[in-house]
């Protein structure tokens, strides 16, 4: 009797294995993927495969999606502990499908592939992963392209926004592919290059450092690419100093863009407006710098009392700060005014 109940143990042990595997895998799939009823009307969910490798992603369509309307675009990239469409995705946090809805514009939220980081980043930090025709960038692009052809969708009005990780990711889609996307917001984000910058010594590194890198990587495709950036003033994953440095490195890749040199070329103009809070929203500060061409080369928002997270009314995800502005509605605004070339 004994022998028998040795003999089963092995058995016992690989079968709760293997639940353990089916059950872990599962609920994998849910994070990344959500649940079938979690869908909304106008949601289609894809896989863009190249030779690099596969990128899921979810696209949503509004109403006024009809085949014949070459309508705008905008790619929501989400940040760490998150993903596009399942689990505390960046779906639920923008609520970017309802203004989709009312506006009139494709959302695209692709989801970090499995297994590339414990905690879901993109890997934005990594050297390998900010070039064009490699890694993540590559797929990314290709996800948009692919949807514009898809979809019908306007090749001129393809826009980025990320937060977080996703926001590095973003910001190094305007630099390796300025061709594909118009513009660029960077939530909670920092600069190309950020990996080379010592936290604790910043200004070794200055950010026309990082500029130069930046203009260099864009090559003959350089453009002036219009960037909006949302920072918290109590964000302590992603500090102040960090936007900071993103609009100045962003300034000074615009003004190599014009000419190749760093002389305050485009003769931008600061303006700086206050916004006071009240109960229900923090008090912000709204920062433009308009070229000469009259657009905003860069649009920041500082905003008091916020940390690490998505400002927003109406969001659902874990990250979410309902007293925020609304960004998803600044992000359309912003997007929908600068089409691609507006600042050449």
């Amino acid at each position: 009797m004994r022998d028998r109940r040795r003999r089963r143990w092995p058995r016992v042990v690989a079968g709760v294995a293997a639940a353990l595997v089916v059950v872990t895998g599962a609920a994998t799939a849910v994070f990344h993927h959500g649940l079938p009823w979690w869908g909304d009307d106008g949601d289609h969910t894809h896989v863009h495969e190249s030779d690099i490798g596969s990128q899921r992603y979810q696209v949503h369509l509004p109403p006024q999606h009809d085949g014949t309307t070459a309508l705008p675009v905008i790619m929501a990239i989400h940040g760490c502990g998150m993903s596009g469409f399942g689990w505390n995705s960046m779906k639920s946090t923008t609520q970017l499908n309802d203004l989709a809805d009312r506006e009139g514009f494709i959302v695209v939220y692709p989801t970090q592939r499995l297994f590339r980081s414990a905690v879901n980043c993109w890997n934005s930090a990594d050297p390998r992963e900010q070039h064009r025709h490699t890694g993540e960038p590559a797929l990314l692009a290709g996800v948009a392209r692919e949807v514009i052809e898809t979809y019908g969708a306007d090749p001129d009005q393809v826009h980025v926004a990320g937060a977080s990780s996703g926001a590095g990711a973003a910001v190094i889609l305007a630099v390796t592919y300025p061709d594909v996307f118009a513009t660029v917001t960077s939530v909670a984000g920092g600069e190309y290059g950020l990996n080379q910058v010592d936290p604790d010594d910043p200004d070794a590194t200055p950010p026309d450092y990082t500029a130069r890198q930046a203009w260099s990587q864009m090559g003959d495709r350089a453009r002036q690419v219009p960037l909006l950036v949302v920072q918290g003033e109590k964000d302590e994953v992603v500090p102040p100093v960090v936007a900071t440095r993103l609009v100045q490195q962003w300034r000074a890749v615009g003004d190599l863009v014009d000419d190749g040199v760093l002389n305050d070329s485009l003769r931008v103009v600061e303006e700086t407006v206050s916004v006071p809070g009240d109960e229900d929203m923090h008090a912000y500060v709204r920062t433009t710098l308009t070229t000469r061409a009259g657009g905003s080369l860069v649009e920041s928002y500082l905003v008091e009392d916020m940390g690490h997270v998505w400002p927003g009314p109406s969001g659902e995800g874990l990250f979410t700060d309902h007293a925020g502005p609304d960004v998803s509605a600044i992000i359309w605004d912003f997007a929908r005014h600068h089409p691609r070339g507006t600042l050449e």
